[in-house]
C-alpha cells in the first residue's frame, strides 16, 4: 500500500514511537487520526504536523468510547485502511518480594490496568475498525500491533509480558481470521527504545541496559517507524511479528 493512500488511526500518539508514526505518515501524505490520553502531547503533535493530523483524547480500554469514536471518525474520513495499536502502559512490580518481615505481593490493580490498555485496547480497536473495513468493502488494509521483546518474560513485568505475549497471539489469530476480507495483521516487537518512559532512568542504569544489546545502544522511534513503513507497504506480509531490538531478543 502506498503511504499517500493511507487513512490511519494511530493510538498512543502523544509521545515516543506513536508520535513518530503519526508524523511520518502525515509527512508522507497519509491522512492521520491520532489518539491518546495526553492532551498536551496531542497538541504538540498537531503543531509539529502543521495541523494536518486530527487528534482526539481517547481511552482505548473504554469499550463504549472506542465503539462510538471509530464509528464517528470512520464516517468522517471514509473509513480507515491502517490501524496502529501502539498505546501501552507500564506498571512494573515483582510478583512477590520479601520486605524485611513481610511479603509484598503484586496487586491486582496494576495487573488489570496493563492488560486493559495493552491487550483489551487493541482487541477493541481492531474489532471495531475491522468491522467497519468489512462493511465498507475496503480491500487493502492492515492492522499493526506494537508488541515488545518483553513478551518472552522479564523480571518485574508479569503484567506487561503477559499483555504483549497475548497481543502476539492475537496478531497471528486475527491475521488468519481476517485474511479473506483483505485485512492483513502484523506486529513489531521493539527492544529498548528511547522514549519518555526512560526519562527517569539514570545514565548508569541505561548503561547497564545497553550492555545486553549487541549493537551497544538504545533504539530510536524512527527505527521502529521503518519497520512499520515496511509492513504497510509490503502487501504480502501478514501474521508475523518483526523484532527490532539491536539483536537483544531474550
Amino acid at each position: 500500500m502506498k503511504l499517500e493512500m493511507v487513512r490511519a488511526l494511530v493510538t498512543g500518539s502523544a509521545s515516543g514511537p506513536g508520535f513518530c508514526f503519526a508524523l511520518e505518515l502525515a509527512h508522507a501524505g497519509a491522512k492521520v487520526v491520532a489518539v491518546d490520553l495526553n492532551e498536551n502531547g496531542l497538541r504538540q503533535l498537531e503543531s509539529e504536523s502543521r495541523q494536518t493530523i486530527v487528534t482526539s483524547k481517547l481511552d482505548v480500554s473504554d469499550e463504549a468510547a472506542v465503539t462510538s469514536f471509530v464509528r464517528d471518525t470512520a464516517e468522517r474520513f471514509g473509513g480507515f485502511n491502517v490501524l496502529v495499536n501502539n498505546a501501552g502502559i507500564l506498571r512494573d512490580g515483582l510478583l512477590v518480594q520479601k520486605e524485611r518481615s513481610w511479603i509484598k505481593k503484586l496487586p491486582t490493580t496494576p495487573w488489570k490496568q496493563v492488560l486493559d490498555v495493552n491487550l483489551t485496547g487493541p482487541y477493541l480497536l481492531t474489532r471495531e475498525v475491522a468491522a467497519d473495513i468489512i462493511k465498507r468493502e475496503i480491500r487493502q488494509s492492515v492492522v499493526v500491533n506494537i508488541s515488545s521483546i518483553s513478551r518472552a518474560g522479564n523480571p518485574g513485568q508479569s503484567n506487561y509480558a503477559a499483555s504483549k505475549a497475548g497481543l502476539d497471539a492475537c496478531t497471528r489469530t486475527w491475521a488468519l481470521e481476517l485474511a479473506a476480507s483483505g485485512i492483513r495483521v502484523a506486529g513489531i516487537a521493539p527492544g529498548l527504545v528511547d522514549t519518555p518512559l526512560l526519562a527517569h532512568i539514570s545514565d548508569e542504569a541505561k548503561a547497564t541496559l545497553t550492555d545486553g544489546i549487541p549493537l551497544g545502544r538504545i533504539g530510536t522511534p524512527h527505527e521502529i517507524w521503518l519497520a512499520l513503513k515496511f509492513i504497510i507497504e509490503c502487501e504480502y506480509f501478514t501474521g508475523r511479528v518483526i523484532e527490532v531490538d539491536g539483536g537483544s531478543t531474550f
